[in-house]
């Protein structure tokens, strides 16, 4: 009886055991999907849900259908927001993804020494803090004591209001983007034509091709996925402009003043006006231009720069 108790007992510890050996690893991996659900997926699910409702954060909320989305579609300041995002986008995310690949293709090449030294520079920019950035951009363009101001007036022509004016403060958070992310992006350029076989470019050489041609005939084609995912990236990123804005336009932000991006329209409909509901309905607006533009890069990087219909 007592040999009986005995294996049960070992039989039970060998089970237990062999269960604990199955859920470890579960165990282990446990902390990102309970993040991810609290900070991503719930946030996700809540603010569709804010989406069809009115609150103000407080009291309950009341349903009101499509009467955010109808509001939305209807909003002039939602939609000049929206041209802001994109002007600051094309004016800086294009000529910065076009220098992010030209400074690496230069830095990749043979003649070119202290290649780690440039690097790390180009990349610095990247981990500093947006915030410290963008007030010392500030401070450049200041429309009071500005170096850029400064400047203008050494050379002989009149200040400019760069933080007030509607098409210069665009350029200005444009200009904070840039100087924060081309390095970042050349990183990733740099990378892709570390991949590039030496080959191509020795024959090359040797049937006389020159840096242009070597440029758009070998290495455009063959990093053409990385160039796809810089493009999607720095498109989804662009478009989530914000910091940049609030930080250099902290008060008084309006559409027609060129500093009010969609994000920050968000901001300001949410946590100043505390109308959470409509707030949400921005973001979704917001994820639907995302979604728009991610298929158009998609579609133009790939298909037509094959020449495929």
């Amino acid at each position: 009886m007592e040999q009986i108790q005995d294996y049960n007992q070992i039989s039970k510890k060998e089970k237990l055991k062999k269960w604990f050996d199955k859920i470890t690893p579960y165990i282990f991996i446990s902390p990102f999907y309970i993040l991810f659900v609290v900070f991503g997926l719930f946030p996700i699910i809540f603010s569709a849900i804010l989406a069809f409702n009115k609150w103000d954060g407080i009291g309950d909320m009341e349903f009101v259908g499509m009467q955010n989305f109808n509001r939305l579609i209807q909003d002039s300041e939602f939609w000049l927001s929206v041209y802001n995002t994109l002007i600051i986008w094309i004016i800086g995310t294009a000529p910065m993804i076009l220098a992010a690949l030209v400074i690496a293709f230069l830095i990749n090449l043979k003649i070119i020494k202290y290649k780690n030294f440039y690097r790390t520079t180009m990349f610095m920019p990247y981990v500093t803090s947006v915030v410290a950035v963008t007030i010392l951009f500030g401070l450049v363009f200041s429309s009071s004591s500005g170096l850029a101001n400064g400047l203008l007036q050494f050379l002989g022509f009149e200040r400019i209001d760069f933080i007030n004016d509607p098409f210069w403060v665009k350029l200005v958070i444009a200009s904070v983007n840039i100087w924060q992310y081309i390095g970042y992006n050349m990183i990733i350029f740099f990378t892709g034509l570390q991949r590039i076989p030496k080959d191509y470019y020795e024959a090359a050489i040797i049937d006389g091709a020159s840096n242009y041609q070597i440029f758009s005939k070998i290495t455009i084609p063959i990093i053409k996925p990385i160039i796809l995912f810089v493009v999607m990236m720095s498109t989804i990123g662009g478009i989530q402009i914000f910091t940049e804005a609030q930080v250099l336009v902290p008060t008084n932000a309006t559409a027609e003043g060129g500093s009010l991006t969609v994000v920050y329209y968000m901001y300001k409909i949410a946590f100043e006006r505390s109308n959470y509901g409509y707030g949400a309905t921005v973001s979704w607006g917001l994820v639907a231009i995302i979604i728009m533009f991610s298929i158009l890069n998609w579609y133009l990087t790939t298909k037509r720069i094959k020449g495929e219909e």
